[in-house]
């Protein structure tokens, strides 16, 4: 896994976003996680990059769990078991794309 923490005061849009996903040859997709929503365990046959929009994601692998804010990029490879978690009162929305 490679996490990648935006540093700029400016936090990029979504259509920002969506634009460096497509300069890679990547479509992604909006993913909206709820508040206070724990997402069962899944596994991707492919890699996963995602990137936070709006709100606080945290998500766990393999027992580290990682608090993620707008702007900031994960990378979790193929086969890598994860959950996704929105705490508190808005919902978590970021674009996710996969890599085949």
């Amino acid at each position: 896994m490679i996490v990648h923490r935006w540093q700029a005061e400016i936090i990029p849009s979504k259509n920002q976003i969506q634009k460096i996903f497509e300069a890679d040859d990547l479509n992604a997709k909006e993913d909206i996680v709820e508040p206070n929503t724990i997402a069962k365990e899944i596994k991707n046959p492919y890699t996963e990059m995602r990137v936070v929009v709006s709100g606080a994601l945290f998500v766990e692998i393999i027992g580290n769990k990682l608090l993620l804010r707008p702007g900031d990029k994960i990378i979790i490879p193929s086969n890598t078991k994860h959950t996704k978690t929105s705490q508190g009162d808005l919902a978590c929305v970021s674009l996710v794309a996969y890599q085949f």
